[in-house]
């Protein structure tokens, strides 16, 4: 029986990821007219798209009492993506340059989302008031990424003739698509953990949270490969961010459900320290590349010890992943392309946020636009 939940269990999620892409093309087409930054579009509509299996998860494990499976595959999916997902990128894709201003707010919001869902669930229930209290910190953290970002070259105009209409349409269908994989998936999860006498928490915060991070592997690595880092990047941290707030509210937003919180409260506070860790190693760097993408695989790995195996020595393991991370980001090339040193100071040419400057100890010289786009632009 095992055997028949995980194949129900993976052929949902197969439905949610194939549902979630087709939802995905036509919410980007959609928005190309809104010409806002490539990092925030990443973050908003492209993390509410390749998030849709988190979200229809969310309201189905909500309505059928299954809080713990709600709450795992968010949190999971915030933790897999920010380490897993965000370190396969440069090893699967190639180097990545990082928005880092994008990146610190938005990982800053996720790890402050994270640690007030750890508070809320405190009493054992997750409510209306709880679930509206994330949702605020959504819309404030995006809006706060919207003012960091806003001096990010603009995404480009529609340029095919697509009736909106058409493409409501083929969204509305593929969100269908992706709520019947959500009901499969989540039967298959939870007959799991019923037969293997496992706490759903734990199967919806590793098996479940792979499967519904696979959009977002999919979508990133497409992206990335046509050099589109900024709305991929934006994406994944945008997911993450998501995951902590919008996705895992909206299921107890419509009902309210009960929790377990000595399995869930404690995989919380774990992932929200993986998250500030993250954003600590990321927004330190500004390219991200395999030497990065090996740091956060290791820091997955490490995850996966601690829930599974080292739940007694957590705080020894946790210094020591960060003592990890810190050393990274400042062993790790910062995106120097020239140092030197003359009777005048200390030279040094940097490129980050798509600008290459030129600094004399600690003046900024010159700046240069790297986009194409933007190279006449003063």
């Amino acid at each position: 029986m095992i055997v028949v939940a995980a194949a129900v269990a993976l052929g949902g999620i197969a439905l949610m990821v194939v549902g979630s892409q087709r939802a995905v093309d036509a919410a980007t087409a959609l928005a190309a007219s809104s010409r806002l930054p490539p990092f925030f579009v990443g973050m908003t509509l492209l993390a509410i798209g390749t998030d849709l299996p988190e979200i229809a998860n969310s309201i189905v494990a909500s309505a059928t009492g299954h809080g713990d499976v709600n709450v795992g595959d968010s949190v999971g999916s915030a933790a897999t993506q920010a380490t897993l997902v965000l370190g396969l990128l440069p090893i699967v894709g190639g180097a990545i340059v990082i928005p880092r201003r994008g990146v610190l707010v938005t990982g800053v919001a996720t790890t402050v989302s994270l640690g007030v869902l750890a508070l809320l669930i405190s009493d054992g229930m997750f409510g209306r008031v709880d679930a509206a209290v994330l949702l605020v910190l959504w819309g404030a953290g995006s809006w706060l990424v919207l003012g960091e970002t806003s001096y990010e070259q603009q995404m480009p105009l529609m340029t095919e003739d697509v009736r909106r209409r058409d493409l409501v349409a083929r969204t509305i269908a593929a969100l269908a698509v992706v709520a019947g994989g959500a009901v499969a998936a989540l039967w298959g999860i939870v007959e799991i953990a019923e037969r293997a006498g496992l706490p759903e928490f734990l199967v919806g915060f590793f098996l479940a949270s792979l499967g519904t991070s696979l959009p977002e592997l999919v979508f990133n690595i497409t992206a990335i490969r046509r050099g589109e880092s900024a709305l991929a990047v934006g994406d994944l941290v945008g997911a993450s961010f998501l995951d902590s707030t919008l996705s895992v509210a909206i299921g107890p937003l419509l009902f309210p459900t009960a929790i377990t919180v000595g399995d869930v409260r404690p995989g919380v506070w774990l992932a929200a320290g993986t998250m500030a860790l993250v954003t600590l190693l990321i927004s330190r760097i500004r390219r991200h590349d395999w030497r990065t993408g090996v740091i956060l695989l290791g820091m997955y790995a490490g995850l996966v010890l601690i829930v599974l195996i080292l739940r007694r020595t957590l705080s020894a393991v946790a210094i020591a992943a960060g003592l990890i991370a810190v050393t990274g980001a400042y062993v790790i090339p910062d995106g120097s392309i020239f140092n030197g040193r003359s009777f005048f100071g200390t030279h040094r040419v940097t490129e980050a946020d798509g600008l290459r400057s030129y600094a004399n100890g600690t003046t900024v010289h010159g700046v240069q636009r790297l986009s194409q786009l933007d190279a006449a632009r003063p």
